[in-house]
């Protein structure tokens, strides 16, 4: 097929809109987006109890490549404000008129992985909140509990279950609400991941820098010595930096999620630029620093131990270590409390932003036309009762590391088709509108980043699953993702019944 040329100064790309109500602005997409930065509470002790300060150079890097990414989206998302349901929904256009038939697979399939990335958040963040309620309340969540699994007891789920139904309720009643909630609970989430990340400022005596010297092991040897893994076995430490980088990349570009809501902002040409701007610079600040204030505040040795370092409980047990005494009981209190708020943003985030997803899908013509309902408030409720259910059962699969192998199997692979897009609209379509216009090199920063993600996403992904014992849910995962393909076919019975004509 011929390459398209356009000679007008004034190219109109056309796309489905999403019609959600326009109730938000930059702030309102910052503050529910910054239910991905939230994810640090997850990856950060995960990856410090691991490699100690050796992994702090990759948590960096990659954090700034989610900084690329948010600046790629803001232009997409400025350009094509009537979409809706973040970075999958801006591939469709990028693809439909030069390759017109596959378009629409590639459309489903990328706002499908997003949606089986993103969707588990809730559950997931849930269960990490019940952690800290439990360590403030001083129980053993072990002691007297049978387990639903190896990983979730009985309370842990009822906890998850009642949290999810109670988020449903505002994530219900629209964007307005929604957003009035996030800015309360993000000022909340602020506060507590904002003093971690520069808690040593307050007592620069807790503070060993000699820690970070050649980024060592936790064993104390250098960057480049070999590693052991979960069971004993040793691998080469390049191999334990890209197994590991496919988690680190699930949490460390997830503040991209404002995306999600630009389509419902009041100026998205305007806001698109400074909410998703703020949102990679308050991520690389926050996924940069913690980790750093973790190592010279602990240090390899008490990292390397769990009787003095629990992974659930790190962000909590970490204020005490800066002050002594009551004090830091104090500062445990209240960094649990604002953290627990926090995780609970990042799960209304979740539910909100998915059912969008599903809903852009539907009005797409690759998904089953019951998720194109909208309430009196204009949200998505059928994609949002779904989300609901899936998540009840995502909380049934185990703690955070599974979760991750699972999820991470369609997100990070979502992004891919959308960077590749991106590349295409600048090349075939430079005259159409952008109110935001990055510099004609980021196009090839595009097709850089979806190269490394497609690469940490296929070999990370792998070793990273069967080395850690968690390949059940590396396949759980791409069971998962396949599933789009009977809610296409199903669309396409839909179509054919009614005598309607989709893509």
């Amino acid at each position: 097929m011929s390459q398209q040329v356009v000679d007008v100064s004034d190219d109109i790309l056309e796309y489905e809109q999403g019609n959600l109500q326009t109730g938000t602005n930059w702030w309102g997409a910052f503050v529910i987006g910054l239910a991905g930065t939230i994810l640090v509470t997850g990856c950060a002790p995960a990856f410090l109890t691991v490699f100690g300060a050796s992994y702090i150079p990759f948590i960096v890097f990659f954090t700034l490549s989610g900084v690329a990414l948010c600046l790629l989206l803001a232009e997409l998302s400025a350009m094509m404000p009537g979409r809706t349901g973040g970075s999958p929904s801006y591939a469709y256009p990028a693809y439909k008129d030069k390759w017109p038939r596959l378009a629409p697979h590639i459309n489903g399939i990328t706002a499908w992985m997003y949606w089986v990335g993103w969707m588990p958040v809730a559950p997931l963040n849930m269960i990490l909140a019940a952690s800290y309620i439990a360590y403030l309340c001083g129980l053993d969540v072990t002691a007297g509990i049978t387990p639903v699994s190896t990983f979730i007891p009985w309370w842990t789920l009822a906890i998850t279950a009642v949290g999810i139904m109670i988020l449903s309720v505002p994530a219900y009643l629209g964007i307005r609400f929604g957003t009035t909630m996030a800015t309360i609970l993000a000022v909340l989430s602020m506060i507590p991941l904002t003093f971690l990340s520069v808690g040593f400022i307050f007592n620069m005596d807790a503070a060993n820098w000699n820690e970070l010297i050649n980024f060592p092991h936790l064993d104390g040897t250098s960057f480049f010595a070999p590693m052991k893994d979960a069971n004993g076995e040793s691998h080469s430490a390049w191999i334990m930096y890209l197994a590991f980088a496919f988690p680190l990349l699930w949490t460390v570009i997830a503040f991209e999620a404002a995306a999600c809501y630009i389509g419902e902002c009041k100026n998205p040409g305007r806001d698109a630029k400074i909410a998703m701007t703020l949102e990679g610079g308050y991520g690389v600040f926050v996924y940069s620093m913690l980790p750093i204030s973790f190592v010279v505040v602990l240090g390899a040795a008490a990292l390397s131990d769990p009787n003095l370092v629990d992974p659930k409980t790190m962000f909590v047990t970490f204020a005490s270590k800066i002050f002594p005494g009551v004090a830091g009981a104090v500062m445990e209190w209240a960094m649990g409390i604002m953290l627990i708020i926090a995780l609970v943003l990042s799960a209304l985030n979740s539910l909100m932003g998915c059912s969008r997803s599903l809903y852009q899908m539907s009005l797409d013509g690759q998904f089953p036309k019951f998720y194109q309902h909208l309430n009196k408030h204009h949200v998505p409720d059928r994609a949002m009762l779904t989300n609901v259910i899936a998540s009840l059962g995502i909380a049934f699969m185990g703690g955070a590391i599974e979760i991750y192998s699972f999820s991470n199997v369609g997100y990070l692979g979502s992004f891919v088709p959308v960077l590749i897009g991106y590349y295409l609209l600048r090349r075939d379509r430079p005259n159409v509108k952008r109110p935001f216009r990055l510099p004609e090199y980021f196009k090839y920063i595009a097709l850089m980043l979806a190269a490394l993600y497609f690469f940490v996403w296929l070999f990370g992904g792998l070793i990273y699953s069967f080395i850690g014992g968690q390949g059940i849910y590396y396949i759980l995962g791409v069971f998962a993702t396949l599933l789009y393909l009977p809610l296409y076919w199903y669309r396409k019975h839909e179509d054919k019944r009614d005598g309607t004509v989709t893509a």
